[in-house]
């Protein structure tokens, strides 16, 4: 009877493990997913308020009102102040001739494109960051701290 409880434990146990490296697998999956996403969203973004102020002329006073439009018709999400309407705008700008580096920008969060895209201006020097940030995983402050020191060189 125990080798039966114990064969019945060693097999739950692998059930146990199987399952949670499987839950853990597609939460990893679905934060790279809705991380795309958003990405896309702010590319988006960036491109309509360049198309709008190239064909109308608008300048600041625009992305400023439609920070104030915005933040009051989304209550409770964040990232859509002016800066952050001026970062997509930045964002796109920067990457909309390199179609490499525009791909490879969806597969890092928002707030390491950012850093790169304020701290790196050299292209090559870009794709390493990102590179290196997707495939270690690194965060906004060790981004930071490799982008100091250096790594790229």
């Amino acid at each position: 009877m125990s080798a039966k409880i114990e064969t019945l434990q060693k097999g739950y146990g692998l059930l146990l493990n199987e399952i949670k490296t499987r839950i853990i697998s597609a939460r990893i999956k679905a934060a790279r997913s809705v991380n795309r996403e958003l990405i896309q969203l702010y590319w988006d973004i960036g491109k309509i308020i360049v198309a709008r102020q190239e064909q109308y002329r608008w300048g600041q006073s625009v992305v400023e009102r439609l920070a104030v439009d915005l933040a009051e018709d989304f209550k409770g999400f964040d990232g859509f102040s002016a800066n952050n309407l001026w970062r997509m705008r930045n964002f796109y700008l920067a990457y909309k001739e390199n179609p490499k580096l525009a791909q490879l920008v969806q597969e890092i969060p928002w707030g390491q494109n950012i850093v790169i895209l304020q701290m790196v201006k050299d292209s090559k020097e870009r794709e390493y960051y990102i590179r290196a940030t997707a495939q270690m995983g690194w965060s906004r402050n060790v981004l930071l701290n490799q982008i100091k020191a250096g790594a790229y060189r």
